[in-house]
């Protein structure tokens, strides 16, 4: 090893660097720790039961969904769609309702964020599949899964991104319908379409909530994030019916 006064300037400078960016980066994670540790104990005691409870009923009702379709194109879009949502029911519940740390909470986080972008491409594919026809069809196709999967690589490369980042993308890719809603009213009529504007206010109400965190009636019991939850499952609701008549009219 050479004596320090023979150690170059612009290595030790580097070295200096790279130590203060260790110890800014430990100092950060011991940080995260305790706000996540006090985050948990304030925690509302229903976080998470809502989506809990809709992934039990997920299981049934996209089973039935997927059984009742028939074979062929209309049951891979019921498939896909019924996978889509216990995956998100799932994944959310797993998330809000476990006691994750460290490095397992930033996965889960960066997991429970990312379905919802393959909960939107999913939801999109028996519309597109069963409804749109030609150029219409893979365009939509292309688009939700195409932004789905890309802002599933983006949530996963950011790692502190701002709330609002997400939830305009969410949002984007949630309304896409609207290029194509007089193909829709066409093949599916106008319950499949208000169906769908339904529930999609639904989703963006929930958006919106989560990203001004208001309104906030309990935060011991029923938060900002728990009336999210509430009204993603309000939308599921609609979404399903809207579903079930773009699917079984597919026959």
């Amino acid at each position: 090893m050479l004596p320090v006064g023979l150690v170059p300037a612009s290595v030790r400078s580097r070295t200096r660097a790279v130590r203060r960016r260790h110890v800014k980066e430990a100092v950060e994670a011991r940080v995260e720790a305790k706000v996540h540790e006090l985050a948990e104990a304030l925690k509302p005691r229903l976080r998470g039961v809502l989506h809990e409870a809709a992934f039990a009923i997920s299981l049934v009702t996209g089973t039935a969904l997927v059984c009742l379709a028939d074979a062929g194109r209309a049951r891979a879009a019921a498939l896909v769609y019924a996978l889509s949502v216990a995956m998100l029911f799932g994944t959310s519940a797993a998330y809000h309702r476990g006691s994750w740390t460290g490095r397992s909470y930033e996965v889960m986080k960066r997991l429970d964020h990312s379905m919802i972008f393959i909960l939107i491409a999913g939801t999109y594919t028996p519309f597109a599949l069963l409804l749109l026809e030609g150029t219409a069809r893979w365009v939509v196709f292309g688009l939700v899964w195409g932004g789905a999967l890309a802002g599933v690589v983006l949530r996963n490369a950011v790692r502190r991104p701002a709330r609002w980042l997400f939830v305009g993308l969410y949002l984007a890719l949630g309304w896409v319908a609207i290029g194509v809603m007089p193909q829709l009213w066409t093949a599916g009529g106008v319950a499949v379409v208000l169906l769908l504007l339904a529930g999609g206010l639904f989703y963006s109400l929930g958006a919106v909530v989560y990203a001004t965190r208001r309104p906030n009636p309990s935060p011991r019991w029923f938060g900002f994030h728990e009336v999210f939850h509430a009204l993603t499952l309000a939308a599921f609701v609609v979404h399903y019916v809207a579903v079930s008549f773009a699917t079984y009219g597919a026959a």
